[in-house]
């Protein structure tokens, strides 16, 4: 191996060292987002009241429901017209967390999408951010282009 050779792989060398050292840096940065969303998101709950004023439903982070409240006058309404009724509420309060959910979320998913991809540091290697059948159909093709059969 001559002297050039050996300064290319120095150099390939130092590069991969500073991926690697960025990706740390950037899960590190990633675990201290985390950790300040986490408590946030164990104690969110979201409240929504239906229409009609009938029914307050309260949901927890999942979208769980963990309360439902009757108005004074929700006992002269049909059974029909409160199943409905807490089925808006509930699906409001729901909708309500998701958003909640990600706005909290937000600086973690900006900090997972700031990092490099595997193929960004492993020629040929699959996309971890590509869904499963958009990278079969990727390695199909490129399996094509090069004259092999899929399988």
């Amino acid at each position: 191996m001559d002297r050039w050779e050996r300064e290319g792989l120095r150099s390939a060398n130092f590069g991969m060292r500073n991926q690697v050292e960025y990706i740390l840096d950037a899960l590190a940065e990633q675990r201290t987002k985390r950790d300040e969303v986490q408590p946030k998101l164990d104690t969110a709950r979201a409240t929504a009241t239906s229409a009609d004023g009938l029914v307050e439903v309260t949901v927890d982070n999942s979208g769980v429901v963990i309360d439902v409240r009757f108005a004074a006058n929700a006992a002269r309404s049909t059974p029909e017209k409160l199943g409905r009724s807490v089925t808006e509420a509930g699906r409001e309060a729901a909708r309500s967390m998701r958003e909640q959910t990600t706005q909290l979320l937000a600086p973690v998913a900006a900090a997972v999408h700031a990092m490099p991809d595997l193929p960004d540091l492993v020629l040929g290697a699959p996309h971890l951010r590509k869904p499963r059948d958009e990278q079969t159909r990727d390695y199909s093709q490129h399996r094509e282009e090069d004259g092999q059969r899929p399988q």
